[in-house]
């Protein structure tokens, strides 16, 4: 944390905000590699909490779920035994979300998603696809191989994250989440080699 920082180094605040967003800056340059094999896909909402609005009661609140205004969709890719990749998307129409999986994801490779009509049709773009059937009322979320569990448990990891900022900007919002992707995706090895990989993004 912040606070953590400055009273280990004996930095203003400020300052250490600056040194966080350019390290931000510095991950979100790195991309995993194109993914393939099996991989998982999905979108979710982040922000927007009423709670976080208590101080503006002329706002509308928004309904939960797909279309809320108050909250910013994310589309992410998971390669299961592999990395996760993740951005800020202007919606989930099927030309946005399958535009991304057609640059994301190697032709030949098994896609596991929900059944939002946004990828249907992928079949037809090289991918062999395959459904899984949420069925919330009764704890249903897929068995065995017919699931993306991997990439609903990357979005209960960071929206907890979020939620412990506290709130941050929309406009940041691309800058967190590429953190947390890297954090994600080296979350396996020392903590030297997270320092290690961290200064040669900086020196690029």
């Amino acid at each position: 944390s912040i606070q953590s920082i400055s009273k280990e180094t004996g930095l203003h605040r400020q300052r250490i905000i600056r040194a966080l967003m350019i390290l931000r800056e510095a991950v979100k340059q790195e991309i995993p590699p194109i993914l393939k094999g099996t991989v998982e896909v999905d979108e979710t909402y982040v922000g927007g909490s009423w709670r976080n609005r208590r101080f503006r009661p002329n706002k509308r609140i928004s309904p939960p779920g797909r279309g809320t205004k108050l909250k910013t969709p994310v589309f992410g890719i998971l390669c299961r035994g592999g990395k996760v990749w993740a951005q800020v998307v202007p919606n989930i129409s099927r030309a946005t979300l399958q535009g991304l999986i057609r640059r994301r994801v190697e032709p030949g490779s098994i896609v596991w998603s929900d059944t939002l009509s946004s990828y249907t049709g992928i079949a037809t773009k090289g991918y062999v696809h395959r459904l899984v059937k949420h069925i919330p009322q009764h704890h249903q979320y897929g068995s065995g191989e017919r699931h993306i569990n991997g990439l609903e448990g990357f979005w209960g990891y960071l929206k907890r994250r979020l939620a412990a900022k506290g709130g941050i900007r929309k406009a940041r919002l691309p800058l967190y989440l590429a953190e947390y992707v890297w954090r994600y995706n080296h979350r396996n090895i020392s903590l030297d080699e997270q320092v290690k990989q961290l200064m040669q993004l900086l020196k690029k």
